[in-house]
């Protein structure tokens, strides 16, 4: 790994040097490269889902899956990278001091990015795609479950770079999968510049305790959904239903969901209904002592409020109101995406300022926690800490910053 690392230091300045022209048409050659590649691409995650299909779950293996489409919406997602605006482009701030001297703050990239995830192949491509487009070199390293279908999809992308005259070094890929060189990777201090992780609590955990160089937390989601007394039940529904089971295997999908008392008795009933009775896939309802003894599932325990469970479960509590609502938030949240069902603005007004997640919102699901769907083409992660960067990741979060002072002679 160390000449990887080498050849990835070194391409730094040539990728921070490109033009904002030049990395797009290089993230354009990387999308065509996808598509040129396909075939090869799902010849190798056939066999990435082969090898799993024994010890991970449905859910987890159709996080793994690849097919035409997905490969599709991953070309699509690097040509969205290329139609944003160049997070490097321009001066930040500017000002001039009483003596003259004029200050500016110009957007920098970070350097070599290392991002270590698992059984997410569209992520070595949304990741390729935001840090060259920010300026900076990328060093990825796969789960093992998804190796095979990684290293397709970075060989197809390295081909694009260098049809268009871009080092390949933008773009790397760790071969070996062992504990030992993740462990490498997190503490390859001169090498890289900035450690993010992105995949389960038990990755997350590992790399903040073990990294030594700079790592940004991300992902782990124990997403909440409070349905308020005055909620449109409806309404209700149908986000409860998208926002667990649309796709329950992601860090944005509700965990738990909070049922305001007054209204448990009738609205209770309707989520069994629609999450276990009319489902080919129905939802485990986990309850505690209230809903248990409005609908029939499954008892409680004190840890499924702390589970992301990434799967078709999910914790029920009834809650006195908007406040307990918030407590229990407050108490189990990791941070990630919490959501208020409700036509109640004072309710409306105290969850959104008390809640201290990256993503809070009123009326809509908490899926739409994404970086496509804010906007920002694709994302690196959803960033759970609140220093430098917050929520989906995007172009301007992997830059920093630096300032440019121009004098005429001055001295202090």
């Amino acid at each position: 790994m160390i000449t990887m690392l080498e050849n990835a230091r070194k391409a730094k300045a040539q990728v921070a040097n490109l033009t904002s022209q030049e990395k797009d048409a290089a993230l354009n050659a990387m999308a065509q490269a996808l598509l040129d590649s396909q075939e090869a691409i799902l010849a190798a995650n056939e066999l990435d889902l082969e090898g799993a299909k024994d010890h991970i779950s449905p859910v987890m293996l159709d996080r793994l899956r690849l097919n035409e489409q997905r490969i599709a919406a991953m070309a699509q997602g690097i040509r969205e990278v290329a139609a944003l605006p160049d997070p490097e482009a321009g001066v930040l701030e500017s000002h001039t001091r009483p003596d003259g001297l004029v200050i500016d703050k110009v957007a920098v990239p970070m350097g070599v990015i290392a991002i270590i995830y698992e059984s997410r192949p569209n992520v070595t491509s949304d990741a390729a795609a935001l840090t060259l487009k920010s300026g900076n070199v990328c060093v990825l390293r796969s789960g093992k479950d998804a190796f095979r279908s990684a290293n397709a999809i970075v060989t197809a992308l390295r081909s694009g770079l260098k049809a268009v005259g871009v080092t390949q070094d933008a773009v790397n890929l760790v071969q070996d999968t062992s504990r030992s060189m993740a462990t490498a990777l997190m503490t390859a201090n001169g090498y890289i510049d900035l450690l993010i992780p992105r995949g389960g609590a038990g990755l997350i955990k590992t790399c903040m305790k073990t990294a030594t160089v700079p790592c940004i937390a991300t992902g782990t989601g124990i997403c909440h959904v409070y349905v308020e007394k005055t909620a449109d039940l409806d309404m209700a529904l149908t986000i409860i239903e998208n926002a667990k089971t649309s796709r329950p295997s992601v860090c944005n999908a509700a965990e738990v969901l909070l049922v305001d008392k007054a209204i448990a008795p009738e609205f209770l009933p309707m989520v069994y209904d629609r999450l276990v009775k009319q489902r080919s896939q129905p939802v485990e309802l986990r309850l505690d002592e209230t809903a248990a003894g409005i609908i029939p599932g499954t008892p409680a325990k004190a840890q499924d409020f702390d589970t992301e469970f990434l799967d078709y479960i999910l914790a029920v509590k009834c809650v006195a109101g908007v406040e307990e609502a918030v407590a229990h938030i407050t108490a189990h949240s990791t941070g990630h995406s919490e959501a208020i069902v409700t036509r109640d603005k004072q309710a409306e007004a105290l969850f959104t300022a008390q809640v201290d997640s990256a993503a809070v919102y009123v009326n809509a699901s908490t899926r739409f926690t994404d970086g496509g769907e804010f906007g920002l083409g694709c994302e690196m992660g959803i960033s759970t800490q609140k220093l430098h960067a917050r929520g989906p990741m995007g172009l301007r979060e992997l830059t920093t910053y630096k300032y440019i002072i121009h004098g005429n002679g001055h001295i202090r």
